[in-house]
């Protein structure tokens, strides 16, 4: 019975770390999940379990286990001697936790990691003004129109017009060049 409890009182923090850390909900808060999961508990100790979890959900959240993972994971972790190691029961809780939590903590990642605003949409065509609809005969060849629309979560798009001769055409072109070229290096490196 006491295993029940502990393995109860585990996924209750565990829930807890993810719902402040990955679900944004600011009521949930360390001395809340003391209090009602681990009251027997000193704050020292409770402090080291708590870093210890959130630690462990952070390096599997990172790695976005899929099961054969995360099971070669938590058993380096179990036969880690000390405190540093975790129980089997301990162990089994995450891997619970994981698998029912897994596809919302990724999304929470990720929707963490985008920059706001985001491109919703892009859309282009090239024109030709002529010296008589310009009334200027140095702008007479070909224009690139680039409409860009921009939005935040859940608000309405804005819309950038962007006008490139062929000069910033090619400026762009090579700076996406160079983007690329840091990408690879980075990339392959790792």
């Amino acid at each position: 019975m006491a295993d029940v409890e502990a393995s109860k009182s585990l996924s209750g923090l565990l829930n807890g770390i993810a719902q402040k850390v990955y679900y944004n909900n600011s009521e949930i808060t360390e001395e809340l999940l003391k209090d009602e999961l681990y009251p027997e508990l000193s704050q020292e100790e409770f402090k080291a379990l708590h870093e210890k979890m959130k630690a462990l959900i952070k390096s599997i959240a990172t790695a976005d286990m899929d099961p054969s993972q995360l099971e070669a994971f938590l058993t380096a972790q179990t036969k880690r001697q000390g405190s540093g190691g975790l129980g089997a029961e301990q162990a089994a809780t995450l891997s619970r936790f994981w698998k029912s939590q897994r596809v919302r903590v990724r999304e929470s990642l990720l929707s963490q990691s985008r920059w706001e605003p985001g491109l919703r949409g892009l859309s282009w065509r090239v024109d030709l003004h002529t010296a008589a609809s310009r009334g200027d005969a140095a702008h007479s060849g070909p224009v690139a129109l680039m409409e860009l629309e921009l939005g935040r979560a859940g608000q309405d798009s804005e819309f950038v017009c962007l006008e490139f001769d062929e000069a910033k055409v090619n400026q762009v072109l090579k700076k996406m060049s160079d983007i690329q070229e840091s990408i690879d290096r980075i990339v392959h490196r790792t």
